[in-house]
């Protein structure tokens, strides 16, 4: 069996990759496990190095990333550089913080010396999709590396090209052999990984129903877990917002990544009292974004990742103008050979309308439009999402705590639209999953957090 890569924008195969066998994942997994061993010894200084030469090596071949992003999922190339200098970010963060992340943690006890100590647990599974096949890869990789774990990738089937390379550049940049490996899986093979005794953790990125799928695979053999999942999330616009600012960040973070991204702004929440404006806003912002080749220069968005999932982005829009919403642009299905989807702008989007309650990947905006700012914020929580939420409003203490106390979300952000950094933690609750990512909280995901007492 090989796995395909089909460039979106021509419907054109670019690549063909052999699976791996029985055997070979077998050899992978059982090399991951070897590694562990020697790698965990390893101090963080000599941990860090090839972390900081796979940063070397995604920033001076960007350019070559962003066309191989652009062949297998249509992010335009422009974005795909921009996310290989962000992948070698992480990497090089997690090699100046780790050793400081991790460092012994004295308790005061009766004890001639009480600590707590964080200790690697060995080979993790990381599950990853196609939005951002860089980026989602190396924030996961770079703290579980350095904290002395050992990494098996299963990255997305229309990723071949991007996941051998990501292994390609850790090799690169001297990481030892069996310390990371991408397997060419299919997902059917994920729960007898998980279930192997050699694997300690999980870490996915996908849509719900694939974590449900790895939650309990994961539960069954008591294999800890960390969880990104899929989102629909609310951008709030108060009465006393700066309209024309909010809209243009609004539609900014809606077609990042062609629309395609767990954290986009989907659902825009807007009182009634700026509606007008802001809808007009949006429209004419929507209107003038560029769509084609994502390899072309001056490309805003490009093509969905695959054909099939075109169509059944045009599906929930078909069904949401049907339950009662306006299109006020796009929303039609161009067809052919590429899987290009119109910036599209629906308006009246009200609870049980597909708009409302589904995640829509892809450049579709979902206007909901309420009567006051109260409304606004309970409209925001009625989603059994809960990744990112934003809210614009000119009283930025007040936004502060919208965003603090009320909204229900991982990661909230007032005036700016929700992303990710290496800093700061990233995750989030209900339906969008569970765990963090990224910062100190990302690194302790998988570690023993292991109490030691000396009595003297």
């Amino acid at each position: 069996m090989t796995q395909t890569s089909i460039n979106p924008a021509t419907g054109v195969c670019v690549g063909e990759y052999p699976s791996h066998s029985d055997e070979q994942i077998r050899a992978s997994v059982a090399a991951a496990k070897a590694a562990f061993e020697n790698w965990r010894g390893m101090s963080f200084k000599d941990r860090a190095e090839p972390l900081r030469g796979a940063a070397e090596l995604l920033e001076d071949a960007a350019e070559r990333f962003g066309v191989l992003m652009a062949e297998e999922m249509g992010k335009p190339v422009g974005e795909g550089q921009a996310e290989a200098r962000k992948s070698a970010w992480v990497c090089r963060y997690y090699a100046d913080n780790g050793a400081g992340f991790l460092a012994p943690e004295p308790v005061e006890t009766e004890a001639a010396r009480s600590f707590v100590a964080f200790r690697p647990l060995g080979p993790i599974l990381a599950v990853m999709p196609w939005n951002f096949p860089f980026w989602q890869v190396f924030r996961a990789a770079a703290p579980a590396l350095m904290a002395g774990n050992t990494m098996l990738l299963k990255h997305a089937a229309n990723v071949p090209g991007c996941a051998l390379a990501i292994e390609q550049i850790f090799t690169a940049a001297g990481l030892p052999a069996g310390v990371f490996q991408s397997l060419l899986i299919r997902s059917n093979r994920v729960a007898e990984l998980i279930a192997d005794p050699a694997i300690r953790g999980v870490t996915l990125t996908g849509s719900t129903p694939a974590g449900r799928a790895v939650a309990s695979a994961a539960g069954q053999h008591l294999k800890p877990c960390v969880l990104e999942l899929g989102g629909s999330d609310p951008y709030v616009v108060l009465e006393d917002a700066d309209v024309a600012a909010a809209a243009d960040v609004c539609v900014t973070s809606r077609l990042i990544n062609s629309g395609q991204s767990c954290i986009a702004a989907k659902r825009f929440i807007v009182v009634e009292s700026v509606r007008d404006e802001f809808e007009a806003a949006v429209v004419r912002r929507m209107a003038a974004v560029t769509w084609g080749d994502p390899t072309e220069p001056g490309i805003d968005i490009g093509p969905l990742a695959r054909t099939d999932l075109r169509d059944s982005l045009h599906d929930q829009v078909a069904r949401s103008v049907g339950a009662g919403a306006r299109c006020l642009l796009g929303g039609t299905n161009p067809g052919g050979p590429g899987a290009f989807y119109p910036p599209t702008v629906l308006t009246d989007v009200r609870p049980g309308n597909p708009a409302y309650d589904e995640e829509l990947f892809g450049p579709v905006a979902a206007i909901l439009p309420v009567a006051d700012d109260e409304v606004a914020v309970a409209t925001a929580n009625d989603s059994s999402f809960g990744l990112g939420a934003a809210v614009f409003t000119a009283d930025s203490a007040r936004g502060e705590r919208i965003a603090t106390d009320r909204l229900e979300a991982g990661c909230c952000f007032v005036n700016d639209f929700v992303r990710s950094d290496p800093r700061l933690p990233f995750g989030g609750i209900k339906d969008s999953g569970f765990g963090r990512e990224l910062s100190r909280f990302g690194i302790r995901e998988f570690v023993n957090v292991k109490t030691v007492v000396v009595a003297g």
